[in-house]
């Protein structure tokens, strides 16, 4: 048993919310400015509070699509999504198990 009482470390599915800050006047802007760690906040808090606990969501590095507005990517699948006030609903659904909210996909094709 690990420290936190589990018996099988790490988590179902872990969520990461871009954090990134990039200097003032940068071309591609960056998640932090657009909100992006507050938006991980309330994430992290619905999550919590629907009783989700085999699922992480905390914050990252860049994750290199600033320029789409604040981002999200969810393991084991990797899905990205674009994080608002109106997806946060929609993906605590999806981390307890919902439908794929994939109007809020972010399209990462190059």
């Amino acid at each position: 048993m690990d420290p936190k009482g589990r018996e099988v470390a790490g988590y179902r599915m872990h969520a990461f919310v871009c954090g990134h800050t990039r200097p003032e006047g940068s071309v591609r802007g960056c998640c932090s400015e657009k909100n992006s760690l507050e938006l991980m906040r309330k994430f992290k808090l619905d999550t919590k509070a629907k009783g989700i606990h085999d699922v992480r969501v905390q914050k990252s590095g860049c994750l290199d699509f600033c320029e789409n507005g604040p981002t999200c990517v969810i393991y084991p699948n990797g899905d990205w999504f674009k994080i608002t006030d109106e997806s946060i609903p929609k993906l605590v659904e999806f981390l307890q198990g919902g439908q794929l909210p994939s109007e809020y996909l972010l399209d990462i094709t190059v």
